[in-house]
């Protein structure tokens, strides 16, 4: 199943880079001749979209724990995988959603797609310079973030250079296993309902 969602997340990621690609002109920044957005190459790309996560996380409060979830590279793009390891009890998606909308909007990001679903939901949004980011519920309540650049110059990718603040597993991350006194909890929050 773990498999499967994967996949699925994947899919969907390689999806959103295909409608980002699409409208790239639409997007902002200069290109070059090729296409490719002016003066960035995939490892900057990279190192761009490595920053947006970082924000955002650090924006989440109280603290969540994450681990980096692999790269990948496309013709011309790429895309970084980040797993949350903190459990977000369905009681407290809707906040774990509306602090990161908030954030993103706060940040100059056009928000693209909501998905209000009970079990899978989802927020799709553009930065200023054409960088998709995502955060999504997948099975057993797992978050994700994900960032794709816009068409960048081809260049080898590293992989990113700031240490997660979760422990580190080898092989397949597992389902989340970190309980948090606010994120975990299985009452809903007090005050108003967030978004979505």
């Amino acid at each position: 199943m773990r498999h499967i969602t994967r996949t699925l997340r994947l899919t969907c990621a390689a999806a959103l880079a295909g409608l980002l690609l699409a409208g790239c002109g639409l997007l902002g920044g200069s290109k070059n001749g090729n296409g490719a957005l002016e003066g960035m190459d995939m490892q900057g790309a990279a190192e761009r979209a490595d920053a947006m996560l970082y924000a955002t996380v650090g924006a989440i409060k109280p603290e969540i724990e994450w681990v980096h979830d692999g790269t990948t590279t496309g013709s011309c793009d790429v895309t970084r995988y980040w797993t949350v390891m903190t459990v977000v009890s369905e009681q407290r998606r809707g906040n774990f959603l509306g602090v990161v909308e908030r954030f993103w909007k706060a940040s100059g990001y056009r928000i693209d797609t909501v998905n209000p679903s009970k079990d899978l939901p989802a927020i799709y949004a553009t930065s200023k310079d054409g960088f998709g980011i995502t955060v999504l519920f997948g099975y057993k309540g797992q978050a994700f973030f994900e960032v794709t650049s816009p068409c960048v110059d081809k260049s080898k990718v590293a992989a990113p250079t700031k240490v997660a603040n979760g422990r580190a597993y080898e092989g397949e991350i597992p389902t989340p296993n970190v309980r948090s006194a606010f994120w975990s909890a299985e009452t809903p929050a007090p005050g108003p309902t967030p978004s979505p």
